[in-house]
């Protein structure tokens, strides 16, 4: 994983723990996709949870300088992705995580723990 990536992903991370996100997720892709160059995936309780990660997320990284490109699935809370173009933020409910189990899809990815990007 690139340096800004890694940036961006110790950033997405710290505000998904402040906002009590579950099961966080880090997939490095950068050697199987194009798309991006890491997925964070994390999920929440209930869709006001859900959305609350999504809003402090955006919040830290546009402080920071990576404001997000796209956003899809607000309104519905049961699976938001972001896009910030090196990093991809995927923020689900429970029932759809388990059920769209994203991690198996890209398991060609490298995972990453989240202890290995925030310690530095």
């Amino acid at each position: 994983m690139y340096e800004k990536s890694k940036e961006m992903a110790k950033i997405a991370i710290k505000a998904l723990e402040d906002t009590k996100a579950e099961d966080i997720r880090v997939l490095d892709i950068s050697e199987v996709s194009t798309l991006a160059d890491c997925f964070i995936i994390a999920n929440g309780t209930n869709r006001s949870q859900v959305q609350a990660l999504r809003d402090h997320v955006e919040e830290k990284l546009t402080r920071a300088g990576y404001p997000v490109k796209d956003v899809e699935g607000y309104e519905m809370a049961n699976w938001i992705l972001m896009d910030f173009g090196d990093l991809i933020v995927h923020i689900f409910d429970r029932e759809n995580r388990t059920f769209f189990d994203l991690e198996r899809i890209w398991r060609d990815g490298k995972q990453i723990s989240t202890a290995e990007i925030t310690e530095e």
